[in-house]
């Protein structure tokens, strides 16, 4: 399985849904907390192309999105294709 990376703020319920999905389907990830580690909130925005808000999510270093891309690729079928090792 592909890492995953979320960069999140316990302030954001958009962050705590992406991560119950994630949760529920049982995948693990890294978070990176930019409240409690604001020096990693721009590399959070270099590496999602200038969008500043959270959740940014990361599958095997390709940018996904922020929680509704995520629950998009699941109701779409393609979220675990693309996390599948491959």
């Amino acid at each position: 399985m592909k890492p995953v990376e979320i960069y999140t703020s316990p302030l954001c319920g958009y962050c705590h849904a992406a991560k119950r999905l994630l949760d529920q389907k049982g995948i693990a990830f890294t978070e990176i907390n930019v409240l409690t580690n604001p020096k990693r909130k721009p590399e959070m925005i270099q590496r999602a192309g200038g969008r500043r808000t959270v959740p940014q999510i990361f599958i095997g270093g390709q940018h996904v999105g922020g929680c509704d891309d995520l629950y998009a690729l699941e109701q779409d079928g393609k979220l675990d294709p693309l996390l599948a090792s491959g």
